[in-house]
């Protein structure tokens, strides 16, 4: 059985991503910050195992990592989902809200794979799948902080799958566009009317969709796959 971590994995694409790949027989470990009910309810739902630490906490990212290891647990599959918004004006931002954003949405992705690619290099086995955005391809207004995480988070992909590719791990990235979740909420309905409007496909994503994408690059159908990034946006970037 093939294990796969999800990070922040208790709500919206996470949750939804946990589902899928309980459900095609892998072995899920979650990982949360705050989310502890949600958390919760999840495993009893599909029988996963949750852990609660801030992936921006290199410290408590390899204690984690040491722990599985204690317990013979290899992870297969590491899914970079982890992630938290920032919307508003560049120069307004606060500098405090921008610094915690990248920590969680840039660094907390290296950290997770600095924690655990040694390990998926020396089986000569292994698939990294991390969550950027259509905006770190496009850019967006009144987004520019998460456009440059999300952008980094490209490069960081390209860049690794050429490193590790030999190894027989594969890197690659899932950008979904606007996708009904939690992180959306703030949108009124004339925004949402709008994006429908503007989407090929005529309505918003769902994590589902996210989900069943990284499902398809963790499989074997996807092993001659690496270095790639995959749209989940309906056609709306174009």
């Amino acid at each position: 059985m093939k294990t796969v971590l999800i990070t922040g994995g208790a709500r919206g694409i996470g949750a939804a991503t946990a589902r899928l790949f309980a459900k095609e027989g892998y072995r899920v470990l979650i990982n949360y910050e705050k989310s502890h009910e949600a958390a919760k309810a999840l495993c009893e739902e599909i029988g996963c195992e949750a852990f609660s630490f801030d992936v921006s906490d290199r410290e408590a990212v390899i204690a984690f990592k040491d722990e599985l290891c204690r317990r013979g647990i290899s992870v297969d599959v590491l899914i970079n989902n982890a992630g938290i918004s920032l919307f508003g004006l560049f120069q307004y931002v606060n500098p405090k809200d921008a610094d915690r954003m990248y920590s969680v949405n840039l660094f907390g992705t290296l950290n997770c794979i600095r924690a655990f690619l040694p390990d998926m290099v020396s089986k000569k086995s292994g698939v990294i799948i991390n969550l950027s955005s259509v905006w770190g391809d496009v850019g967006a207004s009144c987004e520019v902080d998460y456009s440059t995480a999300k952008a980094a988070i490209i490069g960081l992909t390209k860049a690794l799958s050429k490193e590790v590719g030999f190894s027989g791990v594969r890197v690659n990235c899932l950008a979904p566009g606007v996708i009904d979740t939690d992180m959306n909420a703030n949108l009124t309905v004339n925004d949402v009317e709008e994006i429908v409007n503007s989407v090929p496909l005529e309505r918003l994503g769902k994590a589902e969709d996210v989900a069943a994408a990284a499902l398809f690059l963790a499989s074997d159908n996807a092993s001659y796959i690496t270095g790639q990034v995959l749209c989940i946006d309906g056609g709306w970037k174009g």
